[in-house]
C-alpha cells in the first residue's frame, strides 16, 4: 500500500485509538481468569487481533459483540500444538511464560520482524522454572513444555520490560505467594505499572520495592464476571498530538492523564517544544504556539516508542533537539535509530546518532519525497505526520505497516482535514 500525504492544515477533534498495551494485557488476564470477562473499547490493530487469536489457541472462548468482546476461560488449556503471536513483541514475551503454565508441549511462532528479535531471555530463565525449552539459537520458533514451577529468580530487565510482564502474570496466576522476582536494570518501568494495574483489576495483587523486587499476595475472592475498559492509547495519540502541534490546532479525546502508560510523557516533550496546550476534562487541545516551536531535550529511555513522533516534531522545531535513549531502539520492528536517520534524511532533516543521544536539526519545511516505512508502523506514521508541513506531496511506501498498531491512522488524519491518497 502507498499513502500519499499532502501538506495540510488540520482542525477538529479525534478520539484516540484504543491502547494495544492495555488491550493485550487485558486479553492475557482474561485468559488467566477462571470465569467471564467483557472487554469494552477493544482494539482492532494487528497486534490486538494476534492476542485474541493466542488466547483462543490457549483455551479461551472469545465472542465478538457490537461494543465489546466476551472472553470465557478456565485458565490455560491449549487446544493445539502451536500458537502464533504475529509481529507483536509484547505478545511473544508476555504469552510465552503464560503458555508454559500448561503441561502440554506447544510451539510459539511469529512472523515478519519478530523472527529477528532475540528471545535468549527465555533460554536462560524458563529452565530454572522447570520448563523445557528449545529455541532457534535464541530466536523463533520456540518450543516449550511446562508446567512452570514458581520460585525465587533474578532476571535482567535491561532489554525489555515485556519479559517481566509475562513472568509477573504467570507467577500471579500460579499463586506464587512465597516467591519473589528480583530485577536488574529494569527499563520502561511505567509499562510494568500498567501490568500491575491490569493484574489488580482482575484480583491479583503484586507488590514491589522500587521496581527491583516483586512479591505476590494470595488472590482474594473475585467475581466470576469482570468488566474491563481499554483506555485510549498514548502511543498512537502521540502522533495526533504532534500533528496538532505542527499543523493544528486539534483536540484529542479519550486519553487518561492519570494513565500508567509510559508514552503520556509526550506531553512533557510537547510542552518543552513550546506547543500550545489546553487540557479540559474530556479532551486535549493542541496547536502551534504563536512564537513557534523550539528545540527541546527529552529522555525517552523509559518510553522509546516516542522516538518516531518526537523526531517528526523536532524536524519542525527551530534549533537542534536532543533525545536520549537510542540504545532502546535496536530491537524494534526496525533498528529505529538508523531507520529514522535514513528516512528523515530523504525529507531534508539531519538526524545524528551519538551514542545514546539522537540529535535532530530542525528545518523550516519538510522536503517532499518518497520514503519507505521499513515495514515499521511508527516510521510510517512519523513520516505521515511530518508530511503535513512538507513542500509538496510525500509518498510512503509499504504504508500498511500502520495496521500493526493504529489501523485507522490515515483515516483519522483525513477526518481532521488532511488530504491523503491511498493506493
Amino acid at each position: 500500500m502507498r499513502a500519499i500525504v499532502y501538506p495540510s492544515k488540520i482542525s477538529g477533534s479525534q478520539v484516540a485509538p484504543a491502547s494495544k498495551s492495555s488491550m493485550q494485557r487485558a486479553c492475557a488476564a482474561a485468559l488467566l481468569h477462571h470465569g467471564q470477562t467483557k472487554i469494552f473499547n477493544p482494539g482492532h490493530s494487528n497486534d490486538d487481533i494476534a492476542a485474541i487469536d493466542v488466547i483462543q489457541k490457549l483455551g479461551a472462548i472469545v465472542t465478538q459483540h457490537a461494543d465489546h468482546i466476551q472472553i470465557d476461560s478456565k485458565g490455560v488449556h491449549p487446544i493445539g500444538p502451536e500458537m502464533n503471536c504475529g509481529e507483536s513483541g509484547l505478545g511473544i514475551r508476555m504469552f510465552t511464560p503464560i503458555a508454559a503454565l500448561s503441561s502440554q508441549s506447544i510451539t510459539i511462532q511469529g512472523k515478519g520482524s519478530l523472527v529477528k528479535r532475540p528471545m535468549h531471555f527465555f533460554d536462560d530463565i524458563l529452565p530454572t522454572l522447570g520448563v523445557q525449552i528449545k529455541s532457534n539459537h535464541g530466536f523463533l520458533p520456540i518450543s516449550i513444555q511446562g508446567p512452570l514451577q514458581t520460585n525465587d529468580i533474578t532476571v535482567d530487565g535491561s532489554l525489555s520490560s515485556q519479559f517481566l510482564t509475562g513472568l509477573l502474570m504467570a507467577f500471579a496466576a500460579a499463586g506464587a505467594a512465597d516467591c519473589t522476582i528480583k530485577v536488574n536494570q529494569l527499563k520502561s518501568k511505567p509499562y510494568i505499572d500498567l501490568t500491575l494495574a491490569v493484574l489488580k483489576h482482575f484480583g491479583w495483587e503484586v507488590n514491589h520495592i522500587q521496581h527491583e523486587q516483586f512479591s505476590f499476595k494470595p488472590r482474594t475472592s473475585v467475581k466470576e464476571k469482570i468488566e474491563y475498559t481499554v483506555e485510549g492509547d498514548w502511543s498512537g495519540a502521540a502522533f495526533l498530538l504532534v500533528a496538532g502541534a505542527i499543523a493544528g490546532p486539534i483536540s484529542v479525546k479519550g486519553l487518561q492523564l492519570n494513565s500508567t502508560q509510559a508514552d503520556k510523557a509526550v506531553m512533557n516533550a510537547l510542552e518543552s517544544a513550546n506547543a500550545s496546550i489546553l487540557i479540559d476534562q474530556d479532551k486535549i487541545t493542541i496547536g502551534a504556539n504563536v512564537e513557534g516551536l523550539k528545540a527541546f531535550e527529552f529522555d525517552a529511555t523509559d518510553c522509546p516508542d516516542l522516538f518516531p513522533p518526537l523526531v517528526a516534531l523536532a524536524s519542525l522545531c527551530k534549533g537542534t533537539s536532543m533525545i536520549k535513549g537510542v540504545n532502546r531502539l535496536a530491537h524494534k520492528e526496525s533498528d529505529r535509530g538508523i531507520t529514522l536517520q535514513t528516512e528523515f534524511a530523504k525529507l531534508g532533516v539531519t538526524v545524528l546518532l551519538e551514542g545514546d543521544i539522537m540529535k535532530i536539526e530542525g528545518v523550516a519545511m519538510i522536503q517532499a519525497n518518497t520514503v519507505f516505512s521499513q515495514h515499521d508502523h511508527r516510521i510510517a506514521m512519523a513520516c505521515g505526520v511530518a508530511a503535513l508541513r512538507a513542500s509538496g506531496p510525500l509518498e510512503i511506501t509499504e504504508a500498511e505497516a500502520i495496521n500493526k498498531s493504529y489501523t485507522d491512522f490515515f483515516e483519522h488524519l483525513v477526518h481532521l482535514g488532511a488530504k491523503v491518497d491511498i493506493q
